[in-house]
């Protein structure tokens, strides 16, 4: 019998309707009443609801150190983890998790859905049984996962890859630079080639974040003003979200900022607008002054990989050369250098 344990956050998939009509998170109680079969697998499953249930648009660092923990602290007991938890910032916890839970030779999948389980036209019930199903697949004694992943509308995400991209249809998340790990029809397809083997590492938990990260993201017109404020916050990094490959304007004036940040020891790290393809610095004469002044290459990193990574890297260490060193370099499976 696989042992199986389930972490509750919330999400629409446990949300019921109160009596003005607003969707509320709710206990773990009605996600049992409404999946009468996982009685009938051969699971020895077990649930740990957080309290408060919370919609993830509330998520933040403690509770992503607390699944971290839970993870670590339940390892040895259980063939895989799955957490249940609202799609809105999904993307943002599978990408942390990647980071703080280094070594997974388990599966750890995030999934809900996007009508809640009590719904007659549910997703909630696919994500979560073919979730379980994979969460316990296992050849030659271990496990065929070995990383964090997202399960939604049969497809099976690299977590730290995929990006929310519709709130309107099931089909929920897209991983354009990364190929699906598994697609989940009659028989459950398993892309071996892209999966992440840990077999010869031991977990280690990471149980430090520092969330001084910002954003800047660039627009044609953006005032100089603007940039100021951002770049002379109380933050150690910025993720610049730039045009294309990575490119900006060649403004003097907006390249000077840039160097003062970085000279002032910020780091600054250009991802790409664009969710398809990777920053290629130097490529175009409009992102070679960056190059040039020390902006950092995010290579095709989603924007929430983007973010955590900073949030990890700059919970191991207070040196921004060594945040710089390691925020180029693939890690868990997040980045492809392109150089």
């Amino acid at each position: 019998m696989k042992n199986l344990f389930i972490i509750y956050t919330g999400g629409t998939i446990g949300m019921v309707q109160d009596e003005t009509g607003t969707f509320v998170p709710f206990d773990f109680d009605l996600i049992k009443a409404n999946l009468p079969d996982l009685s009938r697998l051969d699971y020895k499953i077990t649930v740990h609801s957080f309290d408060p249930i919370i919609d993830s648009s509330n998520m933040n660092p403690d509770i992503w150190l607390q699944m971290a923990e839970l993870i670590q602290t339940n390892y040895a007991l259980y063939d895989g983890f799955v957490i249940l938890h609202g799609s809105d910032t999904m993307a943002f916890t599978a990408s942390i998790l990647s980071f703080l839970l280094e070594g997974l030779q388990k599966p750890v999948i995030l999934s809900g859905s996007q009508l809640p389980i009590g719904e007659i036209r549910t997703d909630a019930r696919e994500n979560m049984m073919t979730a379980l199903e994979i969460a316990s697949a296992k050849h030659n004694g271990m496990s065929i996962i070995q990383e964090v992943c997202i399960l939604f509308d049969n497809k099976l995400f690299r977590g730290n890859r995929a990006f929310k991209y519709n709130s309107a249809k099931f089909e929920a998340f897209r991983s354009p630079n990364y190929p699906v790990l598994v697609e989940a029809g009659i028989h459950l397809k398993y892309n071996l080639e892209s999966l992440l083997n840990n077999s010869d590492k031991d977990l280690v938990l990471h149980n430090r974040i520092d969330n001084r990260v910002g954003v800047l993201k660039l627009f044609p017109g953006i005032r100089p003003e603007t940039i100021k404020a951002i770049l002379n916050a109380d933050v150690r990094s910025i993720v610049m979200e730039t045009f294309g490959s990575g490119n900006t304007t060649t403004d003097q004036w907006f390249l000077d900022l840039l160097k003062q940040a970085i000279d002032g020891g910020k780091n600054i790290v250009n991802i790409s607008q664009c969710k398809v393809g990777s920053v290629e610095l130097g490529r175009y004469e409009t992102s070679q002054g960056l190059k040039a002044i020390g902006v950092l290459n995010g290579y095709d990193m989603t924007f929430e990989a983007a973010v955590t990574k900073l949030m990890y890297l700059q919970g191991e260490t207070d040196d921004q050369a060594k945040v710089a060193f390691w925020i180029e370099k693939d890690i868990r499976g997040e980045l492809t250098v392109n150089d």
